[in-house]
């Protein structure tokens, strides 16, 4: 059982860039899944989460409108979309997944089981 998460890097502002997370071991189709961050000196926080049945229930102020959560069932997979990236998105990303995360509880990094090893995101001018 293993969340992979890739696509960091080091962008520009304003720039875009997409990370994918892909489950093995287990199927993410009817999971919450969620992408939460920690920048240092920084809590982990949430970003965008997203409910088993698909619905985005949550973006959070600083990244809404600029960031997308997507799930590709059929990959097994979870994205992130991120757009005009700035100097404060840089943390390392983290992709969770829990097969019983409730609604109100959906940004709460400790009701996830499953996460992912991190991808660091690098803003930089």
């Amino acid at each position: 059982v293993q969340l992979q998460a890739s696509g960091g890097g080091l962008v520009q502002p304003g720039e875009s860039l997409t990370l994918s997370c892909t489950a093995s071991g287990f199927s993410l189709s009817h999971l919450a899944v969620g992408w939460f961050r920690q920048a240092p000196g920084k809590e982990r926080e949430g970003v965008s989460c997203m409910s088993s049945r698909n619905f985005v229930e949550y973006s959070s102020d600083s990244t809404a409108g600029r960031f997308t959560i997507s799930r590709d069932r059929a990959k097994n997979t979870v994205y992130l979309e991120m757009n005009s990236l700035k100097l404060e998105d840089t943390a390392v990303y983290y992709c969770a997944a829990d097969p019983s995360v409730i609604l109100s509880s959906i940004t709460m990094a400790a009701q996830y089981d499953y996460w992912g090893q991190g991808t660091l995101v690098t803003v930089s001018s």
